[in-house]
């Protein structure tokens, strides 16, 4: 029997035993507590056997009756934890894999930009990759169509239409400094180029692989003889003016290779949106082929030119763009971004920044099955 289930009864004071006190000293005399049923003490019993671990479970103890520590209590519910995060985890991505709560549906345009690398912005940074890469194959392309043309005439003759401008307008043209036209060429005419001087120079470009060209009438206007320089060849070659339109500022000209010239397609201005991109190239100051771009600005602009003996010129339906365009851009194309001709580049402003026309293709066809000579 449990010696806890007994008392002293001198120390409960509890003195009412059998034995008397004496002088000397004797044994304690224990009494067994009876006011305690025998379910009572089963139920104390079998607590102090989980209290001390004899039932075959620590009881929140370790071995050796030592209770466990708060550190093994943490990290199992850390590991619970990490446990359940993985699981949750797999689960997500599979239900992403599998379009689980899509419905199978493809990615959208904005899912597919949020999916960039987080140092790139949402769309922007990713078109500006793409539009880059579009412009760099768009003037790979169409720059060997780009051709430098130049305008010779007689020392006498006035510069003509196009080469300056009254209030602050200006044709692309560039009036060069005072130049003789000598040197060989590839290809001959009866003009005697010995005492011709260069007027200005522009831009064209090949439209057809056979030889013609398509510019700006104000950049030949006038010429004695007209020189196109073509990339990959290290002479000019001398061009047959073809036809000329002053009302509409076009000129076609004609030269003749031993092999067919790379062209550009001309496009239809009218499918053009405000904000789109645009690429020029021509030959600005006589650096031969810069390329610029920028957005179409605006459209159906009419401006009105002055001419240098004061006449005006109205132009109508022209095609604003903020690409950077200075004399001898005159004649060039103006690209979208697909590399097809939208418009030919033709006057600026010289008081002001970023503000450049040009002749949109929808109003040229006409005009140049006219100068072609062609009905149909």
């Amino acid at each position: 029997m449990n010696h806890n289930e007994f008392e002293n009864n001198q120390v409960n004071g509890n003195d009412t035993t059998n034995t008397e006190s004496t002088a000397e000293h004797k044994p304690y005399t224990y009494t067994y507590r009876t006011s305690r049923s025998t379910a009572n003490l089963r139920e104390a019993y079998e607590n102090q056997l989980q209290l001390t671990g004899m039932d075959g479970s620590d009881g929140g103890y370790g071995s050796g009756g030592k209770k466990k520590g708060r550190k093994s209590q943490a990290k199992a519910m850390v590991a619970a934890f990490l446990v359940g995060a993985v699981v949750i985890s797999g689960f997500m991505y599979a239900s992403d894999k599998t379009n689980l709560f899509t419905g199978n549906q493809p990615p959208t345009a904005a899912t597919t930009l949020a999916s960039n690398t987080p140092q790139q912005s949402a769309g922007v940074t990713t078109a500006s990759v793409s539009v880059d890469a579009s412009i760099a194959d768009v003037y790979k392309a169409a720059s060997p169509a780009v051709v430098k043309i130049e305008n010779y005439t007689e020392p006498v003759q006035s510069t003509g239409r196009g080469f300056g401008g009254r209030g602050g307008w200006q044709g692309f043209s560039q009036m060069p400094q005072s130049q003789s036209g000598s040197g060989q060429s590839n290809s001959t005419d009866s003009t005697d180029s010995s005492n011709l001087q260069l007027a200005g120079t522009g831009t064209g470009f090949f439209f057809e692989s056979s030889g013609y060209i398509l510019t700006n009438d104000h950049v030949v206007e006038g010429a004695a003889q007209v020189k196109v320089q073509v990339e990959g060849y290290d002479e000019p070659f001398v061009a047959e003016v073809v036809g000329e339109n002053a009302d509409q500022d076009l000129a076609v000209l004609k030269i003749t290779g031993s092999k067919a010239f790379p062209t550009l397609a001309i496009g239809d201005s009218d499918q053009t949106a405000i904000g789109d991109w645009v690429i020029a190239i021509g030959n600005p100051y006589g650096f031969d082929h810069t390329m610029t771009v920028g957005v179409l600005s605006a459209k159906e602009r009419p401006i009105t030119i002055s001419e240098e003996d004061g006449t005006e010129h109205q132009y109508e339906h022209l095609l604003q763009t903020d690409a950077s365009i200075n004399p001898g851009n005159s004649g060039g194309p103006l690209l979208n971004a697909k590399g097809e001709v939208i418009g030919i580049n033709t006057a600026v402003n010289a008081e002001a920044q970023g503000i450049g026309f040009a002749i949109p293709t929808s109003t040229i066809q006409e005009t140049l099955k006219q100068l072609l000579g062609r009905s149909a």
